[in-house]
């Protein structure tokens, strides 16, 4: 290749990498060239060195795997953003740890309205459920809550519940709970939203957590200084990304000021990563609200800033027994759990989002979840006419053999969570492989079944329920364990997982043309890595870091 005049020069190379393409056509090769925002060339060392011109930047990956930037498909940005500066309890164990833990963290925040903590295990306790007299042992003058890593329940102290007014138990909407203690108090743990969001109110973090709370807008809104301090804790959250080789974000909460808030930092300074922010659809609205998700996809349609989704929450979560099952919990014989919506409630509202030309997200954990939601999709697709819709069923933690081919079928997206399956990284066996029973785990985080039936599997951390980083997410897939011997091996290769987080994240989100592999005019969203991942020992996966991030051909991160 001979190459004349600065204009054929790339804006910058990366050489000397394992360059994993994703592409089929041209799986592997060792180097790459970025021009104007877009791959250039992918190649030999010594074809793309021929395009590097005076003011070329070169960048040399040392023997590092080089990859399609990480497509993050499941994510909470702004309130993920604001909990880094959380008190962080993931790994405490035992009341005293619990304590220290606690008691070191509340006088370096004296000004806090309300202490909170994140990621505290179910089990943090042992066998004993905590109550807000463990709390008040620890902590009995400030009000604290802490959440689960799951972020469905939390348990606060009696100081907190009695500021938030919920001391005395409250009338709350299905699938929501004030657990009530034997005096008639509440016992201080809170489950799903309704129950927890008083309390999480008196924090003064309310603007972030409106995209999973109400779906709606700031009321009152922000002063000038109140926007300008939202807009630094996004940049917290975006940076973060970046950090981990992220280039594109399927948040999965939403409403119109963080898409305002993302538009602010683009006209700023640039995005480091494109965001994708949905519309969230809650029980207590009308379909007529629908309007609004339109409206903002219709405002937001650009390869860096998106929306176009519709989130819905159909089900909570196995731990607190919020998830909807098809037969009772293994260990509450006469409960299924309680949806938050009636199964054809769902139904129009599958069908009002699909006329509009919308792709809906559901939160659906339990198997009755699951199949309430491939039943209000299958119904769109009957009432609306079928077409290329790619809606998706979120986290699928159980399912049943009758509903797995069902994915295909109707051509939903299977999303899922390597880090979620108790045992994988950092959630306890207990007590959830309990609630599930031994008769439901073969079907339980079943990515290998559900890809093997042919439906899009595609991979994300949900942050900040779990770490985002997607190596650890690779890490997780590739070494995950059957609970029983007589168990079906879910777990994917380290190409499997790697697709997983790229390749099947731009199916995702209909921009398989222009992302998730690495050839000439897709977008230059790329990420070095210091090892070679497929050829490092994959319990040593966790060592690999995220080196370099180019996300449009503008390096967005460096160690």
């Amino acid at each position: 290749m001979s190459v004349t005049g600065a204009g054929h020069y790339a804006d910058l190379i990366v050489i000397n990498g394992h360059v994993l393409t994703m592409d089929d056509d041209n799986p592997a090769t060792e180097a790459v060239a970025v021009k104007d925002g877009a791959i250039m060339a992918v190649g030999s060392r010594a074809s793309i060195e021929e395009l590097k011109g005076p003011a070329t930047k070169a960048i040399d990956a040392k023997g590092g795997s080089v990859v399609p930037g990480f497509i993050e498909a499941h994510m909470h940005l702004f309130s993920g953003a604001a909990e880094l500066a959380h008190l962080q309890l993931a790994g405490v164990h035992g009341f005293e740890a619990l304590q220290k833990a606690i008691r070191d963290y509340a006088p370096k925040r004296p000004d806090a309205k309300m202490l909170v903590g994140q990621g505290v295990d179910y089990t943090v306790l042992g066998d004993e459920r905590v109550t807000r007299h463990h709390l008040d042992r620890i902590l009995p003058d400030r009000p604290f809550v802490m959440a689960a890593p799951d972020h469905h329940t939390m348990w606060a102290n009696t100081k907190a519940l009695e500021m938030a007014g919920i001391l005395h138990g409250r009338t709350l909407g299905p699938g929501n709970e004030i657990v009530m203690g034997d005096d008639g108090l509440a016992a201080g743990e809170l489950r799903e939203g309704e129950a927890f969001g008083p309390v999480l109110d008196l924090a003064g973090e309310s603007r972030v957590r409106l995209g999973l709370s109400t779906g709606g807008e700031p009321d009152p809104m922000p002063t000038p200084a109140e926007r300008a301090a939202d807009r630094d804790i996004m940049r917290r959250g975006l940076a973060w990304c970046a950090r981990h080789g992220i280039t594109s974000i399927q948040n999965m909460d939403g409403n119109l000021y963080q898409l305002e808030l993302l538009a602010e930092i683009e006209a700023e300074e640039g995005l480091p990563c494109r965001v994708q922010i949905p519309f969230h659809y809650k029980n207590f609205m009308t379909l007529d609200m629908l309007e609004k998700a339109s409206d903002m996809a219709k405002r937001y349609d650009s390869e860096w800033l998106s929306s176009g989704m519709v989130k819905v929450f159909y089900d909570g979560v196995l731990d607190s027994w919020t998830a909807v099952m098809v037969e009772p919990y293994a260990d509450r014989p006469d409960w299924v759990g309680e949806p938050l919506f009636t199964p054809q409630q769902f139904i129009d509202l599958a069908v009002a989002i699909d006329k509009r030309g919308l792709q809906i997200a559901v939160h659906s954990i339990g198997d009755g979840a699951v199949r309430a939601v491939l039943d209000g999709y299958e119904a769109a697709q009957k009432a609306n006419g079928k077409r290329d819709s790619r809606h998706r069923v979120e986290h699928i933690e159980v399912t049943t053999t009758a509903d797995v081919p069902r994915f295909a079928e109707l051509g939903v997206i299977a999303s899922m969570q390597p880090p979620h399956p108790p045992g994988a990284m950092d959630f306890p066996l207990e007590p959830t492989v309990s609630r599930i029973g031994p008769a439901r785990w073969p079907l339980s985080y079943a990515w290998r079944t559900l890809k093997d039936a042919g439906a899009h599997v595609v991979f994300a951390s949900d942050w900040p329920v779990s770490p985002i980083d997607p190596i650890l997410g690779i890490r997780a897939a590739v070494l995950r364990k059957p609970w029983a011997q007589s168990d079906p091996d879910q777990s994917f290769s380290v190409r499997e997982s790697l697709a997983a987080y790229t390749v099947e994240g731009a199916y995702a989100e209909f921009m398989e043309h222009r992302k998730g592999v690495l050839k000439p005019g897709y977008m230059a969203d790329l990420v070095v890595l210091s090892a070679d991942i497929e050829a490092i020992d994959p319990e040593m996966i966790h060592h690999v870091r995220s080196q370099i991030t180019i996300c449009g051909g503008k390096v967005t991160y460096q160690a």
